[in-house]
C-alpha cells in the first residue's frame, strides 16, 4: 500500500519538476505572456503556486493514514489512531468484533468515501477559480478590445493625411487587449490542467487506501447474521399469514 503512496508522490514530484524546467527553459517569453497583464495572470499564477502547495498538503496528510492502515492489516490493533480522515472508521473498528455484518461495511465505506471526497474539495475548488480567472480575463480583453477600437474608428479623421499614423497609435489599445485575453486564457488553462493533474494523483492514492481497506473489510464480512435474519423475517410472516 505505501507503494502505491510513493508512486502517486513521484509522479506529482516528478511532473512539478517538469513544469519548473519548462519555465527555466522558456523564461524569456513566459515573462511576456505574464507582463501582458501583471495584475491578473499574477494573481493567476499566485493561484496556481497555492494549488500546487496545496495539493502536496493533502498528499503527505494521508501517509499517517497508509500507515495506520498498514499496521491495522498486519495485526497490530493497538496502532495510533489515523489524524484526520480514517480516525472515527478507526476507532469503531478498534472495538468491533473479529467480523462484521454486511450493513455495517457499507456504512465505513460510504463514511470513508464521502470524508475522502469532502478532503478534495479545496483542490476543485481552486481548479474551478483558475478557470474562471482565464474566462475573466477572456471577457476582459474582448471588452478592452471592442472598447479600443470603437473609440479609434470614432476618432478617425479620413480627410487627415496621417490618418495612417493616427490608427497605427490607435491599435495600440485594442492589441492590448488582445493580448489580456489570451495571455489569461493560456495561463489559467494550462493552471488549471496543473491542478487537476495533481489532484487526481491525491484521488489515486486515497482510492488506494479506500481499496485496501473494502477488500480487508470484505474479507472479515460475516453475511450469514443477515440470511438468518432474512430468513426468520420471511418464516415470521408465513406464520403470521397462515394464521
Amino acid at each position: 500500500m505505501t507503494n502505491q503512496f510513493h508512486r502517486a508522490l513521484n509522479r506529482m514530484a516528478l511532473f512539478t519538476a517538469f513544469l519548473v524546467a519548462v519555465l527555466i527553459l522558456f523564461y524569456a517569453p513566459f515573462l511576456q505572456i505574464a507582463a501582458a497583464n501583471i495584475l491578473l495572470n499574477g494573481i493567476i499564477i499566485g493561484t496556481t503556486i497555492f494549488g500546487i502547495g496545496l495539493c502536496f498538503i493533502e498528499m503527505f496528510r494521508l501517509l499517517p493514514e497508509y500507515k495506520w492502515a498498514h499496521a491495522y492489516f498486519t495485526g497490530r490493533k493497538n496502532a495510533p489512531l489515523p489524524p484526520r480522515l480514517l480516525k472515527p472508521v478507526a476507532l469503531i473498528l478498534r472495538a468491533r468484533p473479529i467480523r462484521i455484518s454486511a450493513a455495517t461495511l457499507n456504512n465505513l465505506l460510504d463514511m470513508i468515501l464521502l470524508r475522502f471526497e469532502d478532503s478534495r474539495e479545496s483542490i476543485r475548488y481552486i481548479t474551478n477559480t483558475l478557470i474562471f480567472l482565464g474566462l475573466l480575463g477572456t471577457f476582459w480583453g474582448l471588452i478592452i478590445t471592442v472598447g479600443g477600437f470603437a473609440s479609434l474608428i470614432g476618432g478617425l479623421d479620413f480627410s487627415d493625411e496621417a490618418v495612417l499614423t493616427t490608427m497605427q497609435q490607435g491599435l495600440s489599445v485594442p492589441l492590448s487587449g488582445m493580448a489580456t485575453a489570451f495571455t489569461s486564457s493560456l495561463m489559467g488553462l494550462a493552471g488549471s490542467l496543473t491542478i487537476g493533474f495533481l489532484g487526481l494523483q491525491v484521488q489515486i492514492a486515497q482510492n488506494g487506501i479506500f481499496q485496501e481497506l473494502e477488500d480487508y473489510l470484505s474479507a472479515h464480512t460475516s453475511v450469514a447474521q443477515i440470511d438468518t435474519a432474512d430468513t426468520s423475517k420471511v418464516e415470521n410472516k408465513e406464520n403470521l399469514e397462515s394464521i
